[in-house]
């Protein structure tokens, strides 16, 4: 049976001779294998904590950020969370303005101003809104949330530097290309965008 990222690949290999030849060499998408339905709130204090860092770095100090606030079940909680001193979450390595804006989604959840709980339900637009409610929460993490967490399947981050420069690679572009160019080069991959990123991302870890 094929799974959502077959129909992604096979969709995308049709679409572009030139991504063809990439999914090529890269092999099989992996994108969305961790989203879940459930555990937005972890997933949103991961995606805060790993603005502009290294994958490696960012895992080392969620990890430590979420034992801070773990639940008798072992779930990350806003309220354990929300109870621990700044200076902790500083010495877990987050910085005191990251430090600022998961407290601040620890107030808004707990409060209930905002409900994580529904997030899935909504569509893309709707779910990018409501995250950029959040202080620290813009568009691009908004919408990495939606490709890993939710695991939707056309999403474009035209802000993201490593798809700016997939896309210059992979078309062979002089410059990086505008949002507009993003958009028009993009719209044979509909409805796969996402998947299509993730193997633009790969195209940046190869060498030239």
């Amino acid at each position: 049976m094929m799974t959502p990222n077959d129909h992604a690949v096979r969709h995308l290999g049709a679409s572009d001779p030139r991504l063809a030849a990439l999914i090529a060499r890269v092999g099989p998408c992996r994108i969305g294998e961790k989203a879940s339905a459930s555990d937005h709130f972890e997933g949103l204090v991961s995606a805060i904590t790993s603005q502009q860092l290294s994958t490696k770095a960012a895992a080392t100090i969620f990890a430590r950020v979420k034992a801070l606030g773990l639940d008798d079940g072992g779930k990350l909680h806003p309220t354990r969370l929300l109870a621990q001193p700044e200076a902790a979450l500083r010495t877990a390595g987050l910085s005191g303005q990251k430090t600022r804006y998961i407290r601040d989604v620890c107030e808004k959840v707990s409060s209930g101003d905002l409900d994580l709980d529904t997030l899935h339900e909504r569509d893309d637009e709707a779910v990018i809104e409501a995250l950029c409610s959040i202080k620290g929460v813009g568009r691009w993490t908004a919408e990495m949330f939606l490709m890993f967490r939710l695991g939707r399947p056309d999403v474009l981050p035209v802000g993201d530097l490593g798809v700016q420069k997939g896309f210059m690679k992979l078309f062979g572009l002089r410059a990086l290309p505008t949002s507009t160019k993003m958009v028009k080069l993009a719209k044979p991959f509909q409805p796969y965008r996402s998947a299509a990123c993730w193997y633009l991302w790969r195209l940046n870890d190869e060498k030239d």
